[in-house]
């Protein structure tokens, strides 16, 4: 039995993260970590008692963590049950390895010098970073590419805009779309262009083991082109832990997306409500289990779901990790075991925020029903051209004319003959309509 959703439920929409945040993904990244560093010894020329390795053991040595298999997991929870230390008995799963590729004599330099938190934080900021990279950047791209899609189709459809969910000028269907564009494309390129950071430096952050070992060796110069290797940028001042201010700063990326497509997922929610939008029906689909006639946004309520949980859970990793008693507590650790639970959820909102897309259809009906009820909208046009004209009460006079209940065509036109207007500008407010009073709204889509 499972306890979370993400593990039942929703396990097939999210799979592909499982090689990234599982408990068996840590011990892999974990090993990377290891092997890499054990390399990276043996290429370092102030060790003279560990010579560099050939080329095939260095392909032995990343098999184990290439090919890290559900046997070799179960091995090192074995160990653990003797430990009580999930690095150590990483450390002595990987000599255990060495013995067996014919390499014992270099088991004493498995997590030479390091403390756990070296090892961990760089394996945690990689299951960050590939996950991100590799699993959802692709699925947020195709999101962002199918809203862009929909707004450069809808560019030129106009819609009644509500400001304070009352009437307001009218704008495009696609200019309204091209907004989410816009902001998610650029937390996109935020996401994109940030360095998480790394450390290995020891267990208060000084290097004391490596340097009290070899100190002729350039540590920090080592350290710097070992964090560099995994594409991240070396943390060099630290206490035992690595800040984790560049790993909240990309949860906080993370959360601003799933702001934004929290937004969108209400808006699309009002929309549909308003009759704008209709959803293409699946056959044999249920919409409620007594009302026969129902179709719900099921794919976006679901997605507002997921996004709010996602945040909740980015808010508290950026806010905690970065805070650790002294030198070092294990808070942290307890928190930053659960970091692939809110790229799931977010993950998942992505996912059904496509599926939703792909069920709307615009009603054309409806759309210029609303649009040809509300022709006080144009009032907004006429006091400004009549402000152009010279007219000092022009707003105040039409306040006084357009707040009625509800203005007709016939009743606009009428009110328009009424004032004192150069005749060049009255027939072009003549000829203005709720329909066609879009300003630039369909050259704004492409400006994004």
């Amino acid at each position: 039995m499972n306890i979370s959703p993400l593990d039942d439920r929703y396990r097939d929409e999210v799979e592909e993260l499982i090689p990234f945040f599982s408990e068996m993904g840590l011990m892999k990244y974990r090993i990377q970590v290891e092997v890499e560093y054990l390399v990276a010894l043996g290429k370092e020329k102030g060790i003279p008692q560990l010579p560099p390795f050939s080329a095939g053991r260095q392909k032995d040595l990343r098999l184990l963590y290439q090919s890290f298999s559900a046997r070799d997991f179960q091995s090192i929870k074995k160990i653990e049950e003797e430990t009580h230390h999930d690095v150590k008995a990483v450390e002595y799963f990987l000599r255990r390895k060495l013995n067996r590729l014919d390499m014992e004599e270099y088991e004493e330099w498995v997590h030479f010098a390091l403390t756990s938190e070296d090892v961990n934080n760089l394996a945690y900021a990689l299951m960050w970073q590939e996950a991100i990279t590799e699993v959802y950047l692709p699925i947020l791209s195709g999101l962002i590419g199918e809203l862009k899609h929909f707004a450069e189709s809808y560019r030129d459809t106009p819609i009644l805009a509500l400001t304070h969910g009352q009437p307001a000028t009218p704008t495009s269907l696609g200019k309204e779309y091209a907004v989410y564009v816009q902001r998610l494309a650029r937390q996109l390129r935020q996401m994109k262009g940030h360095k998480l950071q790394g450390k290995l430096s020891g267990a208060t952050g000084t290097w004391g083991a490596h340097v009290a070992s070899f100190p002729e060796i350039d540590w920090i110069n080592f350290s710097k082109k070992f964090i560099s290797s995994f594409g991240m940028e070396p943390n060099l001042v630290t206490t035992q832990i690595e800040a984790n201010d560049a790993l909240a700063e990309s949860y906080q990326i993370l959360s601003r997306i799933n702001t934004v497509l929290l937004d969108l997922c209400r808006d699309v929610w009002l929309y549909m409500s308003r009759g704008i939008f209709n959803q293409r029906q699946h056959s044999g689909e249920v919409g409620s289990s007594t009302m026969p006639h129902k179709v719900n946004p099921i794919q976006f309520e679901n997605a507002e779901g997921n996004l709010g949980l996602a945040n909740v859970y980015l808010s508290h990793l950026a806010n905690a990790l970065p805070v650790s008693r002294l030198q070092r507590d294990l808070s942290g650790s307890t928190i930053i075991r659960n970091q692939g639970v809110p790229l799931a959820h977010a993950l998942l909102a992505c996912k059904n925020i496509r599926k939703g897309l792909k069920r709307l259809f615009i009603n054309e009906q409806n759309l210029r029903r609303e649009l040809n009820e509300h022709w006080e909208v144009l009032a907004e046009a006429v006091q400004t051209v009549l402000r152009k004209t010279g007219d000092k009460k022009a707003y105040e006079r039409l306040k006084e004319m357009i707040r009625k209940e509800r203005v007709t065509q016939s009743d606009m036109h009428a009110m328009l003959e009424q004032l004192n207007l150069p005749e060049t500008e009255k027939q072009m407010l003549l000829a203005l309509s709720p329909e066609t009073y879009i300003g630039l709204a369909s050259k704004i889509v492409g400006e994004g």
